[in-house]
């Protein structure tokens, strides 16, 4: 997982339009594996950082919209949209394109750019506030850095794995989310 990570940290310092040659079904999927894994550590480390934020009084709570979603919907459905339909479509919109930036100067800007633009998008699971926008670097953080995740697996393999790991990811998420609040009358 070291090669991994220091391959994954390589690509973000200096990204390329450079695709793995090792076709190997068990190597991708070892590498989808262990993105995964990277993935949710830097999300657990960056809800930790704001929930002690929250804990300080820094930052005020929040409402996400997980807080009233699993509360009215069918989890089946919001487990369909969150880990089939969700990683489909923002896959295409926003990992699909960045083959099409031949360039390095400009992939490289393409790369950030659609990366911050995924992160954003999601600061609509959020009630808007002014703390919220005024902390939103922070609380679009996670989005972000998966998105660079998920887009240096969609240059090296393609873009079905970014899908697949954007499906594991969000899979994982709301299903301990539904396991939590049917859990809690």
């Amino acid at each position: 997982m070291t090669k991994t990570l220091n391959e994954l940290i390589q690509f973000l310092l200096n990204p390329v339009l450079e695709i793995d040659d090792n076709k190997s079904f068990l190597y991708r999927f070892k590498i989808l594996i262990y993105l995964s894994f990277i993935s949710f550590i830097f999300s657990f480390f960056i809800s930790t950082v704001t929930n002690f934020l929250t804990f300080l009084g820094v930052l005020k709570e929040i409402s996400h919209i997980t807080d009233s979603l699993f509360d009215d919907s069918n989890g089946l459905k919001i487990l369909f949209f969150a880990a089939i339909l969700a990683p489909i479509f923002e896959e295409l919109i926003f990992r699909g394109p960045l083959i099409y930036f031949k360039q390095p100067k400009i992939f490289k800007i393409a790369f950030y750019t659609i990366g911050v633009i995924f992160a954003y998008v999601h600061i609509f699971n959020f009630e808007i506030t002014t703390n919220v926008l005024l902390f939103s670097p922070l609380l679009v953080a996670p989005q972000f850095f998966i998105g660079l995740i998920f887009g240096f697996i969609r240059i090296r393999f393609g873009l079905i794995w970014s899908i697949f790991l954007h499906s594991i990811y969000n899979g994982i998420l709301v299903s301990l989310f539904l396991l939590a609040s049917h859990g809690n009358p």
